[in-house]
């Protein structure tokens, strides 16, 4: 029954794509099938006809669809024999993922067999087998290209249709509405996921996904297509397989020959389902016969007999007991199986349903169609008629000598037997003969560089008398002199003919005559077997090379895999290869026509086009009973397999010809061999290919001969193993992978119930284990959590790597894997396909490796009542259950000792002290422990990463690059000239040469080394600074306004933010010990004994969670007081002089975890009002209640908000006023009306100046063409007054006295400093630090938002909105640390590129934003944001900021409460 999207209104087919690029030459009715009126381009319909563009030749088509990349989808018509040349174009369009359709009309068996010759380029690959099936196909490519973002070739039939067309209509709106269903945006378009389901998709390879993609596509046409379809009878025994042709009247000629027959089309041949044909074959089925369409092929075998034979010998082909492995029958003949009758076809079941092996006939013959075209399928007839030298023959010389004739044509030159053992032929032949051979091209060569020389003399003299004709052929000629489409053998005739005229007219044009036979560009080639290989130099092998001369060799190698070691007393073979490719200037490739089909057409096209000598060196395996029952033909494809997945023969291409070192080397396959890998890493030629070695991903690190010691140590223990088992008990190993610890934790907890059954026990991370060693291992449990968009944590990524490229047997291992995610983390459905994407695929590919699952793949979901442990309860009871391994009585094993707490961590370690001291003091590694590291935060340093280097140190073994942030203790956010020269010097002698002004008021350096931890302290020290308190959880660094209106109160609240620092400063003597050696240089702390330290405020156990506190004066809100655990906001009285006390708030917090509710930010709540003299006591009794009533066994629940919330703010007012001793006044009015800074020069107190500088992101760098680091080196020299460090990141020049200015504003000018000349948009944006360091980054953030503002200006220019001021922020994980949350506009980060987009925070920081979309990208931010920046632009009402507009409007909801900032 036909979809209802189809009607007959219309009279041509439609593509979803706005422009047509054809290279057929005539547009006959085959273009239609690309190009109606009603097209679907982006995401709407459109109503002109699409653009047809006519293409010269196909080649153009790479240029063509990179132009319109950017753009809506991109078709592509090209005539089926210039898909050879396009190779490299499709394999870079798959690369790239674009949306092109490439339209392909065949009209005979040599079309299919050009279509069939690109099956691995990496696009899908369709084909309709009707006129109507053209037009629907067309669109379904479309749509599916669209959604998946991968190229599709179509091809179709290319001959009028005999039959009206019913098409798609795109008029009714229900149509649209079906079809965006589909893909409902381009957003969606570009996503590399299809919609699955959250339990199933993690587990579908992406040919399963390509295949319920296009099967969609095709229900929105007709309900009866399918991408793989079958008919006939449902128990046959003997089924016919097509590449999307149709046989007529398969039911009645089962019927007609009584016997079991069905027929299995396959429409959608690339990518291959092998669950989709297992699923349509009936399990009877004993005979499987290819019917194929195709001519010239190079094997024996058809390319579908290929794909038949893999799925025979899959995993999932296995996984079925109940089905048998059915014989494979190839029938290959130039005839469309659509052409046979029925009568026809049972003649040709019956023929086939007597073979008991694997066997090759040609159905057309046997049934007399096209018997014209018998003769010329003879040549690769029936090969059970030959003998068994002959089949070898067949073999050895029909793949790659077919390819040359078939990609040269007319140009191919093959100067020697095929059977030569030199390069010069076999001696006592005629072929030795010097004119034979490499003396044959050698001669050629010459003659044609001498035909060039002649050439370019007769052109360049002016007195030859050449006609016009002549001259012009010639200058096209030696332009275009090699390149083969210009120098053809019809010109070479064309010029010949005109020579022969006009030679006797001057010497010089009958000197070019001489030579004209050389004017056709020849591709030269030479074919030897593997002995050439034996002797390099006596082969002549050596003499090509050398030459230089444009040379290609073609040594084929027909060694049996496995790969015998030589004798030593014979003659060693050597690497043909690698010896070429030492000479730097030959062109080398390594292909395997069994393994790869395209890859062999591009090398040897590449070998053509490489203008000196090229060897390509192919692996043709062979028996001498190679056709025999013990050794069939299917054994030699499996060969060639097994070879390439092992990297006993690799696939790969070296193209001197790149200048980019990084094209030079192209490895084909996953793995190379030791030899190769050493021959990159050596220091000749490529030098520059070996420094790029990780590049090469599993090939370097999955060396054969590297590893084939371990495996043997390995399969040693393993048997020692079952040796000692009944004394150590079973093996068990348990593997790893977490950034957080949770699923180590789970492995932990693995563990120890192994060891209390007695088990033989080890846990360790993945990237602690070899791949290779896992087929020696009985049992393995794996646990994995699941990082950004689907990603592997860190310590697992070698071994996920590895894994997914092994071709390792697992037949004795069985395994279970348990997963950690968060099934809400990407909301959309399309992007289910991320919730425990790492499990799901480690789970699935080890068995396909043919490991026994002890039970299916388990998972843990965040969202779950107890997150991931509702998952691991489950799991564990399955697991032990399926073991049955009991407890052993009495003699369990010890509890692993339990795992430290961070509380523990706190009260253990001697106030602070811990192991730090030994841990610097350690030079031999860079990095400290888990529990140092927390312990170093409260000494105001964090441990770090450089996260840009960090695949590259893992690829090659060694630690990350390590280094550590140091953040100031600067209370109020003051500092003296002399203050910031001394950090300006310890970035250069210490840090990274840059300074962070961070959003919490203060300095930070990164990229300090763990051996300059101390002496940087030391220098901070003797600046009068510190770094205590600065990180931990304890009172942080206190922030208070940096240039209020009331200019003279600023110093009163420095003071206070001073004050309060001091008094909640921690008592330990730890710090100084550590770092200064018990000398006190700086800071007000109260010192105590180093033998019985204290802390009579804190206690061993600190706080909870961090402690904060800003300070504000109204009306700037510049601290953004609400966001903090503790805000004082001055009341002052009524002449705005004097602060009378402050407004107390407390519960702020930024910080929260995507898709977790139970997390949010919270703007503080006001407790009441006290005087001024209460100030310093009430952040003391703030700070004990939260300690004593503080969540310390849940650390995502541990800020003073959640206690806020779980007790409410009278419990709150009471518990704080008990321990004060007095109430709160009622809070008393005061009003904000902005949280940015004031740029430029303002009043000061009198006398004096304020100058606040705009620093994008607060960081201090010397930057191309602006070396602001130094120019504020140079401001800092001359200044005489203070510097105050705003918390949006920028820098007030205060207390500049009015004589002053002058000189000051002179020098800010020289260096560029007073430049304000940015949108208001940009000087209210802020960014957290994020990559490269940051470890809890999930997305860039300083580095990517100043180029977001740079096109967001773009829109607020357009706008007229440049001076209107708009909160923009942006963080790169959801912790918060630039305040996002009471933002107007803010991007969250939740993957690389891929940001939660939030809207509607009030410009003074009181209100919270709302999400508004989730996980967008640059395009979808512009796309989203533009709209509504021009509708506010229009809209809004007079003073009305951009975050009320978007309340008012309604696009989110307002939003106070930190409870509800998840409704929506």
């Amino acid at each position: 029954m036909a979809s209802p999207l189809r009607s007959t209104s219309l009279s041509a087919p439609s593509v979803a794509a706005a422009v047509v690029y054809s290279a057929v030459s005539s547009l006959d009715s085959t273009i239609a099938i690309v190009t109606d009126a009603r097209t679907l381009a982006a995401d709407e319909l459109v109503k002109d006809s699409p653009r047809l563009v006519a293409l010269a030749q196909a080649s153009e088509a790479a240029s063509l669809v990179g132009a319109n990349r950017a753009g809506a989808l991109v078709n592509l018509l090209v005539p089926a024999h210039t898909l050879v040349s396009l190779i490299p174009t499709l394999r870079d369009l798959a690369r790239q993922k674009s949306s092109v359709v490439v339209h392909v009309p065949v009209s005979s068996a040599d079309d299919v067999s050009d279509v069939l010759s690109v099956r691995d380029a990496g696009c899908a690959l369709i084909r309709s087998s009707s006129p109507q099936q053209a037009v629907d196909f067309a669109l379904v490519a479309a749509l599916s290209a669209r959604k998946l973002s991968t190229p599709f070739i179509h091809c179709f039939d290319g001959t009028p249709p005999s039959a009206a067309i019913s098409v798609l209509a795109y008029e009714p709106l229900a149509a649209q509405e079906q079809i965006k269903e589909f893909v409902p945006s381009a957003d969606v378009a570009k996503s590399s996921a299809a919609k699955e389901d959250a339990e199933e998709a993690p587990q579908k390879t992406p040919a399963e996904i390509t295949y319920e993609t296009v099967a969609q596509a095709m229900l929105l046409f007709d309900e009866r297509y399918s991408p793989v379809s079958y008919a006939g009878a449902a128990d046959a025994s003997l089924v016919h397989v097509t590449f999307g042709a149709v046989i007529r009247s398969t039911t009645a000629a089962a019927a007609a020959a009584q016997s079991k027959v069905g027929v299995l089309q396959v429409s959608l041949y690339r990518p291959i389902s092998h669950a989709a044909l297992i699923a349509a074959l009936p399990k009877e089925a004993t005979r499987l016969v290819a019917l194929e369409q195709v001519t010239r092929q190079p094997t024996p075998w058809g390319p579908l007999l290929f794909d038949l034979a893999a799925l025979l010998h899959s995993a999932q082909w296995d996984a079925d007991s109940a089905r048998a492995r059915p014989v494979l029958i190839d029938a290959v003949s130039q005839a469309s199986p659509s052409a046979f009758t029925a009568e026809q076809l049972a003649k040709i079941s019956a023929h086939a349903g007597q073979f008991e092996s694997p066997s090759h006939f040609n159905p057309a013959e046997l049934v007399g169609v096209h018997a014209e075209q018998t003769a010329a399928a003879a040549a690769a007839g029936d090969l059970s008629k030959l003998s068994l030298d002959e089949q070898q023959k067949r073999v050895e010389k029909i793949p790659y000598g077919q390819l040359l004739r078939d990609l040269f044509k007319q140009r191919l030159n093959i100067a020697n037997a095929a059977s030569s053992s030199s390069i010069w032929g076999d001696a006592g032949k005629a072929d030795s003969n010097p004119e034979f051979g490499f003396g044959q091209l050698a001669t050629y060569e010459r003659s044609r560089s001498r035909l060039i020389q002649a050439v370019t003399a007769l052109l360049r003299n002016v007195n030859a008398p050449l006609s016009r004709g002549l001259h012009s052929a010639l200058t096209s000629w030696l332009s275009g002199k090699d390149d083969a489409a210009v120098a053809s053998l019809d010109a070479a005739q064309e010029i010949g003919r005109l020579l022969l005229a006009e030679k006797a007219n001057h010497p010089e044009i009958e000197a070019v005559h001489a030579l004209h036979n050389h004017l056709a560009l020849r591709s030269n080639w030479l074919i030897g077997a593997d002995e050439w290989a034996y002797d390099i130099g006596s082969s002549g092998v050596h003499h090509v090379i050398s030459s230089g001369l444009n040379i290609n060799m073609l040594v084929l190698d027909t060694a049996t895999y496995p790969f015998e070691a030589e004798d030593k007393g014979k003659q060693r073979k050597k690497d043909i290869g690698l010896y070429a490719m030492n000479y730097g200037t030959t062109y080398v490739a390594s292909v395997a026509v069994y393994s790869s089909y395209t890859q062999v057409l591009q090398a040897l096209v590449e070998a053509d086009a490489y203008p000196g000598p090229s060897v390509v060196v192919a692996y043709l395996p062979h028996s001498n009973g190679v056709f025999s029952s013990s050794y069939s033909p299917i054994e030699v494809l499996q060969q060639s397999k097994l070879a390439v997945d092992s990297g006993a023969w690799p696939l790969y291409r070296w193209n001197p010809a790149f200048e980019d070192s990084a094209r030079r080397f192209q490895l084909d396959s996953e793995k190379l061999r030791r030899s190769l890998e050493d021959f990159l890493k050596r220091d000749n030629a490529l030098a520059a290919i070996g420094a790029e070695t990780p590049a090469l991903s599993a090939a370097i690190d999955s060396s054969v001969e590297r590893k084939a010691g371990t495996r043997l140590a390995s399969k040693a223990r393993g048997d020692l193993a079952n040796l000692l088992g009944g004394l150590s008990g079973p093996p068990l190993l348990v593997l790893f992978a977490s950034d957080n610890g949770n699923a180590e934790e789970v492995a932990r907890r693995v563990a120890r119930q192994g060891k209390r059954r007695g088990m033989d026990v080890r846990c360790l991370s993945m990237d602690e284990f070899d791949v290779d060693e896992l087929p020696f291992e009985k049992t393995v449990v794996i646990s994995v959590s699941t990082a950004g968009q689907g990603e592997i944590p860190t310590n697992g990524r070698e071994f996920f790597k590895n894994v997914l490229s092994a071709s390792i047997n697992l037949n004795e291992t069985e395994f279970a894997v348990f997963g950690l995610g968060d099934s809400h983390y990407w909301p959309r459905e399309e992007d289910a396909i991320f919730y425990n994407k790492p499990a799901r695929d480690i789970d699935r590919k080890l068995a396909e490796l043919g490991g026994k699952r002890i039970i299916d793949v388990s998972l843990g979901d965040d969202q779950d009542a107890d997150g991931w442990e509702t998952g691991y309860a489950d799991f564990e009871a399955r697991l032990w259950g399926a073991l049955k391994i009991d407890v052993v009585a009495g003699g369990a094993e010890p509890e692993e000792e339990h795992k430290r707490t961070d509380e523990e961590n706190k009260v253990i370690s001697n106030y602070l002290r811990g192991t730090i001291a030994q841990a610097i003091a350690d030079t031999s590694c860079g990095y400290v422990d888990e529990w140092d590291g927390k312990l170093l935060k409260f000494h105001g340093t964090y441990m770090q990463d450089d996260r840009d280097l960090r695949a590259e140190r893992l690829a090659r073994s060694e630690e990350k690059a390590f280094s550590f942030m140091i953040r100031v203790r600067l209370p109020g956010g003051v500092a003296t000239p002399e203050q910031w020269l001394a950090m300006d010097r310890l970035a250069d002698e210490y840090g990274n040469h840059t300074m962070k002004i961070t959003t919490r008021q203060t300095f930070q350096l990164h990229g300090v080394l763990k051996r300059n931890l101390r002496e940087t302290m030391r220098g901070i020290n003797r600046a009068l600074m510190d770094t205590i308190a600065a990180c931990g959880d304890v009172n942080r660094n206190v922030v208070a306004s940096a240039n209020p209106h009331q200019a003279h109160l600023q110093p009163e609240v420095a003071k206070l933010a001073s004050d309060i620092s001091a008094h909640l400063l921690p008592r330990t003597s730890a710090y100084h010990e550590i770092w200064l050696d018990d000398k006190m240089v700086a800071g007000g702390a109260e010192q105590t004994s180093a033998v019985e330290d204290h802390e009579p405020m804190y206690g061993s156990a600190y706080l909870p969670r961090k402690y904060k506190i800003a300070i504000a004066i109204p009306p700037e809100n510049d601290v953004d007081v609400f966001a903090y655990d503790l805000g004082y906001i001055a009341i002052l009285d009524d002449a705005q002089e004097n602060i009378l006390g402050y407004n107390i708030v407390i519960g702020g917090g930024m910080g929260m975890t995507h898709n977790n509710k139970k997390t949010y930010p919270r703007l503080a709540s006001c407790l009441g009002y006290l005087p001024k003299d209460k100030a310093v006591i009430v952040s003391e009794k703030v700070m004990l209640v939260q300690r004593d009533f503080g969540d310390r066994t849940n650390r995502k629940h541990a800020r003073l908000k959640y206690t806020v919330d779980d007790h409410g703010m009278d419990w709150w007012r009471e518990q704080v006023e008990e321990r004060m001793g007095f109430r709160f006044e009622p809070a008393r009015p005061y009003a904000f009306s902005r949280n940015g800074d004031r740029y430029g020069w303002v009043p000061s107190v009198p006398g004096y100046q304020n100058f606040t500088m705009f620093i994008q992101n607060g960081r201090v760098a010397d930057f191309p063409g602006n070396p602001l680091k130094t120019a504020l080196a140079e401001v800092a020299k001359a200044h005489k007054g203070k510097f105050r460090l705003t918390c949006n990141g920028h820098l007030v020049v205060a207390d500049v006295k009015d004589e002053d200015v002058p000189a000051m504003s002179a020098l800010l000018a020289k260096n560029g400093l007073d430049n304000l000349n940015y949108s208001a948009l940009r000087l209210h944006s802020m960014a957290c630090v994020a990559l490269p360091t940051c470890g809890l980054a999930m997305a860039e953030s300083e580095r990517y938002l100043p180029r977001l503002i740079d096109l967001l200006d773009k829109t607020i220019d357009e706008a007229g909105l440049r001076q209107d001021a708009i909160v923009i922020r942006m963080t790169g994980c959801p912790n918060g640390c630039a305040r996002p949350y009471n933002a107007e506009i803010a991007f969250v980060g939740k993957a690389p590129g891929a940001y939660n987009l939030y809207l509607g925070g009030s410009h003074n920081g009181e209100r919270l934003n709302k999400i508004f979309r989730e996980t967008v990208t640059e395009e979808q931010i512009l796309e989203v944001l533009t709209p509504i920046i021009k509708q506010y632009a229009v809209e809004r009402n007079d003073g009305e900021r951009f975050g009320d507009f978007v309340i008012r409007k309604g696009i989110v909801k307002e939003t106070f409460e930190g409870k509800d900032f998840h409704d929506q």
